[in-house]
């Protein structure tokens, strides 16, 4: 057997990273407004399914923060029967893509846009789980949200926030234990103590809801499909498909670089996902995508093969059929706690400080992803970065300038770099200002690039200008 050297290993990695993806799979399912159950349902095909594909051979897949948004809101719309369905598709169209070998295109998205992506979920994740942290019943909208943090001391909980608060301090603490103790997971950690705390002090909070895997799985039936044919269906599985396609890929370039084994093969892994994903629409649970913390915590634990993520969905599996009734002692704030603390890692202080000070343009293209993730909702706010940052892209690239050279009492012009109509004003003010009255040849060979717009401008300038010799070497 190729595991056989190297199964010790991960057969203890394996338990590590099922500790931490425990109570992020709860979490991110409660969150995102369907049964707890179903994130163990997703980490389970995760780790047994998609853990099995040469894709990515120490990243771990499950349900991840950064598209509990996304979730939350089509559950909202359309329902959580329909879940299962959009899942599912969101999967065909990995499959597709990756079959298509669009996977290494993912690395041409605009590393801003994506911090921007990241930071809007933390944002819309922050304001959400406060809500939850208090035990209060939180607006509906992400700006109404945000709006009424200011009114949350006076009807929070606060046997619920002192819970929420102290599951923080212990994730951010036990970060600073011998590292002998921090192969327990933080987040672990700081949700059983909570829940100790609650039980032991039989503290009046909400705690986890839980109905069993078995009973919580539900496949889509024929009718649910007819979701598909609505436009915003159809705009949630493209968000879906894409945005845990990116997270994915993304994930797996940052592995790579923490271990030396295989490096990712980007198809596959798109391949590998695409059928994860299916899988979990088969069975009504949440989308997947590979998790950078769990996927860190594989390789710190000392994995060597895929073993590890393989085993790691199967001690998910374990605890969720044997002790389901352990979760139903989990308060929800030591959950929105948790969250809270992931969505707080997701806000790229240090990267917005440092494009500011190298590359401005950057920065506010970071700022106007988040801003309007925040501001609209997470497709929309991905593709308004996205807009923006090829619209700075193909401004930065249209550089043109004219250079002026006397030939015989005659003017020739040379216009030269990239000529598209994002710098036609510019230059048709240069050959304005030309004196006028004099033989002017125009010599466009030194253009690297000369779109309709300007050619059918030059064309006109050419028209009124009088006298004119000609022009030369138009592209």
């Amino acid at each position: 057997m190729p595991w056989a050297g190297t199964f010790r290993d991960d057969f203890g990695a394996s338990v590590v990273v099922a500790l931490v993806a425990l109570p992020l799979c709860v979490g991110v399912a409660v969150a995102s407004g369907v049964p707890a159950e179903l994130g163990i349902v997703t980490g389970v095909v995760g780790g047994l399914v998609t853990g099995w594909f040469r894709g990515s051979s120490l990243q771990v897949s499950g349900p991840a923060a950064g598209l509990t948004v996304l979730v939350y809101e089509a559950v909202q719309a359309y329902g959580l029967p329909a879940l299962g369905v959009l899942v599912l598709a969101a999967g065909v169209v990995q499959l597709g893509m990756g079959m298509l070998r669009l996977g290494r295109w993912f690395r041409a998205i605009s590393v801003a846009v994506v911090h921007g992506m990241l930071a809007g979920i933390g944002l819309v994740l922050i304001s959400g789980q406060l809500y939850a942290l208090g035990g209060v019943e939180a607006p509906g909208q992400t700006l109404a949200k945000l709006r009424g943090v200011h009114e949350l001391g006076a009807q929070a909980d606060l046997a619920a926030v002192l819970l929420g608060v102290g599951t923080i301090a212990a994730v951010v603490a036990w970060r600073r234990v011998p590292a002998r103790l921090r192969i327990v997971p933080g987040a672990l950690v700081g949700v059983a103590a909570a829940t100790a705390a609650a039980v032991l002090l039989r503290l009046p909070v909400e705690k986890v809801r839980v109905t069993g895997v078995l009973e919580a799985v539900s496949p889509p039936g024929w009718g649910d499909f007819g979701v598909l044919a609505s436009v915003g269906a159809a705009g949630t599985v493209v968000a879906l498909a894409l945005i845990a396609s990116a997270e994915t890929l993304f994930s797996a370039a940052a592995v790579d670089r923490m271990h030396d084994g295989p490096r990712t093969e980007y198809d596959k892994e798109l391949i590998a996902q695409g059928v994860g994903n299916s899988v979990c629409g088969l069975l009504g649970a949440l989308p997947m995508t590979a998790v950078i913390v769990r996927s860190a915590a594989n390789v710190e634990a000392g994995a060597r093969t895929r073993a590890a993520r393989v085993l790691h969905g199967g001690w998910l599996l374990l605890f969720a059929v044997a002790f389901p009734r352990l979760l139903e002692s989990v308060p929800l704030a030591a959950l929105a706690g948790v969250l809270l603390h992931a969505g707080w890692k997701l806000l790229p202080a240090r990267a917005v400080a440092a494009l500011w000070r190298t590359h401005r343009g950057e920065a506010v293209v970071l700022v106007v992803t988040a801003s309007a993730i925040v501001v609209t909702n997470l497709f929309e706010g991905v593709l308004i970065g996205l807009g923006l940052a090829v619209a700075k892209a193909a401004w930065e690239t249209s550089h043109v300038h004219i250079e002026e050279v006397w030939e015989d009492e005659e003017l020739c012009v040379q216009v030269l770099g990239n000529a598209s109509f994002l710098r036609l004003p510019k230059l048709l003010d240069a050959l304005d200002a030309l004196p006028h009255g004099q033989p002017v040849r125009l010599d466009l060979s030194g253009l690297r690039h000369l779109d309709h717009a300007c050619l059918t401008a030059l064309e006109g300038w050419e028209r009124t200008r009088a006298p004119l010799t000609g022009r030369e070497g138009v592209i």
